[in-house]
């Protein structure tokens, strides 16, 4: 077993820094709960799959703005209801059928 020695002080900084990094970890926790609790979020794939559509799309969609997202720690994130309501009013387009080869 190895034994580290530190100073008195150092271990306390080091515990008001977890602690400060345990502060904010909740705060954000509180702040985004209720957003993904109100509605189901799907990520890109999920997406994809329920629209029968590529990845590459879906960026399309994205682009143009038919398809509102939330990006939370670098991933892409849509509400059920914007993705259901897209499919309703029927696809802006299907790359197949307008000859874009989006792969």
């Amino acid at each position: 077993m190895e034994v580290i020695a530190i100073e008195k002080s150092a271990l306390e900084g080091m515990k008001n820094d977890i602690k400060e990094l345990l502060e904010l970890t909740e705060n954000v926790t509180r702040k985004y709960s209720p957003i993904f609790k109100q509605e189901k979020w799907l990520d890109n794939q999920e997406v994809c799959l329920m629209m029968n559509i590529t990845k590459r799309t879906l960026q399309t969609y994205k682009d143009k703005g038919l398809l509102p997202y939330s990006k939370l720690n670098r991933k892409n994130y849509y509400k059920l209801s914007d993705v259901q309501a897209l499919l309703e009013a029927g696809q802006p387009y299907n790359t197949a059928e307008n000859g874009f080869d989006d792969e």
